[in-house]
């Protein structure tokens, strides 16, 4: 499927740019995690729901990432399953720096073809298959 091709193109432009970085420590999926998670806190399940990792462990990248020093974890004050995680100052240099490349990226897209509107009417038509695809699952159609 052409979304899935495109996310594992993704992930491996995420890799070159890492490697141009000289940064080994953590993966592409780590970053993407990382980025995905930006200045919020967010809880595990939410990290899972939000971002797209695709064959990853979320609990085990985080857990990583934690390690490292990318990620604050704490309790939740109200959930003791619960825990919360943030970056910390590691986290937000690594996650502004990856901002800057895909600010670049984006800034050369109209050089390729690819102008705001047609990714904003892409967007709009994945969220139209989303919904569909959900209505679908929670509606227990079969065609």
């Amino acid at each position: 499927m052409q979304v899935e091709r495109l996310h594992r193109l993704f992930l491996e432009v995420i890799k070159k740019e890492l490697d141009a970085q000289g940064i080994r420590e953590v993966n592409n999926v780590q970053c993407f995690m990382l980025y995905n998670i930006g200045r919020n806190r967010l809880t595990v399940g939410e990290i899972s729901n939000r971002g797209y990792y695709l064959g990853s462990n979320v609990t085990y990248n985080l857990k990583k990432m934690v390690d490292l020093g990318y990620i604050l974890q704490e309790a939740s004050p109200h959930d003791k399953r619960s825990s919360h995680v943030k970056l910390s100052e590691k986290g937000l240099a690594l996650f502004e720096k990856f901002e800057q490349i895909l600010g670049n990226h984006s800034q050369n897209l109209p050089a390729n073809g690819l102008q705001e509107s047609h990714l904003r009417e892409l967007n709009n038509n994945l969220r139209k298959l989303e919904s569909f695809w959900s209505f679908v699952l929670n509606h227990n159609i079969r065609f």
